[in-house]
């Protein structure tokens, strides 16, 4: 869940539309399947006065379950049953951050909250798959466990960076991270001590993400200096920013978790899951180095491209 402390409804009582990824960067399986079925668990939360973070805490436990059901993988029955448990994970993931944007509850407690029931959800399906392959492999099943859980956490963080910077530059919506890359720091009224908390933590997860992103200081400052400047207006900017790069973040959607949820099913299903901990640690690595590195390279095309047309 991204957004400000606070707390409240809209104004006038009335509660905000919740807010989505736009659709033309979107991952077809969410667009299609996991938003939808979001979509229409929100207002009934709303209407019960669930909190955010409570739909965050149910979908980690969904997760956890999801681990347990995949640590008896050799039946099929609970490899479908964590299957399930993972796409109810899935939906309530998307849940939690459409509430808090409908009700205005949207805090940095709630961003790191969501970040961490998503990587106890991995690191469970991940445990539980490697208690299932330990007696037949031994001891190092657990480092291979812990390395694709490390890229895991790692790939999905550079993805989220890329669809914020794509969201800040494409439509103007503020991102805490993006700001703290700049060296932008924000300012406001005197927090509670909750909020001073939340922010303490939310630093160092925000440095993570950014870490792992490959996003260019000098790409943003000259992004920024072009807007203030007049030399082109700030819609027309957007929607340079919007044809060069919607490409770009289509393919970024190979690093969504969805694909390894469904990754993780049919490799267990198919009785060799240590093909899917290959494959995170060789092929995903492989992809996202590709996608770091065509994402570097179109950026620089795009601030020349700029360069010749304001000149």
């Amino acid at each position: 869940m991204v957004g400000t402390p606070g707390n409240g409804g809209a104004a006038g009582g009335e509660p905000a539309e919740p807010v989505r990824r736009p659709p033309e960067i979107e991952d077809p399986t969410n667009l299609r399947f996991i938003h939808p079925l979001s979509a229409r668990l929100v207002p009934r939360l709303a209407a019960w006065g669930v909190h955010p973070n409570a739909v965050s805490a149910a979908g980690m436990l969904c997760g956890l379950l999801a681990g347990i059901a995949y640590a008896h993988y050799r039946d099929w029955r609970w490899t479908v049953a964590g299957f399930a448990l993972m796409l109810a994970w899935h939906v309530l993931d998307g849940a939690d951050g459409q509430l808090a944007r409908l009700t205005r509850k949207q805090s940095h407690l709630g961003k790191v909250l969501d970040g961490v029931c998503d990587y106890v959800t991995n690191i469970a399906v991940y445990v539980g798959l490697a208690i299932a392959l330990a007696g037949q492999f031994g001891g190092w099943i657990w480092a291979a466990a812990a390395v694709s859980g490390l890229f895991h956490a790692v790939h999905c963080a550079s993805y989220e960076m890329q669809r914020e910077e794509f969201a800040l530059w494409s439509a103007g919506k503020h991102s805490t991270a993006l700001a703290a890359l700049m060296g932008e720091t924000e300012r406001g009224p005197a927090a509670s001590w909750t909020h001073r908390i939340a922010d303490w933590l939310y630093r160092p997860y925000m440095r993570v993400q950014l870490a792992t992103a490959g996003l260019s200081v000098d790409f943003h400052k000259r992004m920024t200096a072009m807007q203030k400047s007049g030399d082109m207006q700030a819609e027309s900017l957007r929607e340079r920013y919007r044809r060069a790069f919607v490409p770009a973040l289509r393919q970024w959607v190979a690093m969504s978790a969805n694909y390894r949820t469904l990754g993780i099913f049919l490799c267990a299903l198919a009785g060799q899951p240590l093909a899917y901990f290959a494959f995170e640690i060789v092929g995903f690595n492989v992809i996202w180095l590709a996608l770091l590195a065509g994402q570097r390279a179109r950026r620089q095309r795009f601030l020349r491209d700029l360069e010749t047309a304001s000149a």
